[in-house]
């Protein structure tokens, strides 16, 4: 469906993509993660044509977006990070208008508005002033522009920054809805709502591409082990020679030993921790120790996150460069 092949921007000696290379397959919801300044917007804006490359190719569904621009704009659907409306109009005038700037008229316009009217939840504020709306239904005014001319591909920049938590849930299941039906790219912050939503997530840092798959698969491959931290009521060496007869602990630290008590930190190979942790119960209980803390920590795509982008600051491009504000933290 998408194919992004040495994707480079340059501004000046400020690199914002560097030789982005992957593919996107149809059908799938796709999370783009990355720091602020990482090169996501800049990429998008790129891969719908909004910005021009320095170097490399973007097509969509066989065309070329710089050398047959109509042909791929076609199947796009974009919804930037701030949703250019007109708060003078309604969300019914708003869509007619983009609607005809994609070549949509008479019957097939009025059917198409109607359509993802419906499929927003604009219904009852169609004929509302977009000003008056609140920030969510604003956002939905902007995911119903983007679905107009029934495109293949709906490209979302951060779709739920600056929503309250009832208006991100409800921009959650509209953006799983339209996974069943178009491929979604959805940028985000926020990594809970890309690990809810999304089948497979991109990381770019620094402009690369550093990771391209399943959370799960991210995981496994990544991630540190599953981690147990416990508390017990006996002395260091109970302690671990209670620990020396429960399987799957790879590596165990004591972080705290005094007045009878001692704290160990656990790692597993084990992706149940609920099974260590009952192994662990037992394996105390059988020796009348009590066990007075049990906390389980359990991998996630905020620790893959960290992990790959070296929770280093990006770079920005130098004052007074060309087209500087394209290159900005995205």
């Amino acid at each position: 469906m998408i194919t992004v092949e040495h994707l480079t921007k340059r501004y000046g000696s400020f690199t914002a993509v560097d030789d982005l290379s992957f593919e996107i397959e149809a059908g799938h919801v796709y999370g783009f993660l990355g720091p602020n300044g990482a090169g996501k917007s800049t990429t998008m804006n790129i891969m719908t044509g909004c910005l021009s490359a320095t170097a490399g190719h973007v097509q969509i569904d066989g065309y070329d977006v710089f050398e047959h621009p109509k042909e791929a704009k076609r199947w796009i659907g974009y919804l930037p990070e701030q949703p250019p409306l007109y708060l003078n109009e309604t969300p019914e005038e708003y869509l007619h208008f983009v609607g005809e700037a994609k070549g949509i008229k008479g019957t097939a316009l009025r059917e198409q508005i109607d359509s993802v009217v419906e499929q927003t939840g604009l219904g009852p504020v169609r004929r509302q002033r977009i000003a008056t709306l609140s920030k969510g239904y604003r956002q939905r005014v902007g995911i119903a522009q983007a679905l107009l001319g029934n495109p293949k591909v709906i490209i979302l920049d951060e779709p739920t920054v600056g929503l309250d938590p009832i208006q991100i849930i409800e921009i959650r299941e509209l953006i799983t809805r339209l996974g069943g039906s178009h491929t979604v790219i959805l940028s985000s912050h926020i990594l809970s709502e890309v690990q809810a939503i999304c089948e497979k997530i991109l990381i770019i840092s620094h402009g690369k591409l550093v990771a391209f798959d399943t959370a799960d698969n991210l995981e496994r491959q990544l991630l540190s082990p599953n981690e147990i931290t416990l508390t017990a009521e006996a002395t260091e060496a109970e302690a671990e020679a209670i620990l020396a007869g429960v399987p799957h602990i790879t590596h165990r630290t004591v972080t705290a030993a005094e007045k009878g008590l001692t704290t160990l930190r656990l790692e597993t190979d084990l992706p149940d921790l609920h099974d260590l942790s009952r192994k662990l119960f037992f394996a105390f209980a059988r020796e009348k120790k009590a066990l007075l803390e049990l906390n389980l920590k359990k991998a996630n795509l905020e620790d893959i996150f960290l992990e790959l982008t070296d929770k280093q600051p990006q770079a920005e491009p130098a004052s007074g460069e060309q087209d500087k504000k394209e290159a900005e933290p995205s």
